[in-house]
């Protein structure tokens, strides 16, 4: 049996605009964010770049870091950041085909 694993993450615009958030599918929400269908904030400011995640097996522990991450000003944020990823890299590039033709397709 495969465990269910949740993940919070943080997305980034080019402009180092941050929006964190929490998931059971990390690679779809990653998609859904990138095409403008993440959230209204995400769509708006343009955080399509995934720069952080972590994952978690037990869903009250991810919403509970979510909520933590959340709480923390932008240079907490940034500091948590920069231990994964210094150089702010898209840390999903390369999951998606580049032929649009064989896109994720995103269930309702």
């Amino acid at each position: 049996m495969v465990m269910p694993t949740y993940s919070v993450y943080i997305m980034s615009s080019q402009t180092a605009t941050i929006y964190t958030g929490m998931t059971s599918n990390l690679e779809r929400r990653v998609w859904e964010h990138k095409h403008g269908q993440g959230s209204q904030f995400t769509a708006r400011y343009h955080c399509d770049r995934l720069v952080y995640y972590e994952a978690f097996s037990d869903v009250r522990d991810a919403i509970a870091r979510e909520k933590q991450i959340k709480g923390w000003r932008r240079s907490k944020k940034t500091s948590l950041i920069a231990t994964m990823n210094p150089e702010w890299r898209d840390l999903s590039a390369g999951w998606y085909d580049p032929d649009p033709g064989n896109e994720l397709v995103v269930d309702p």
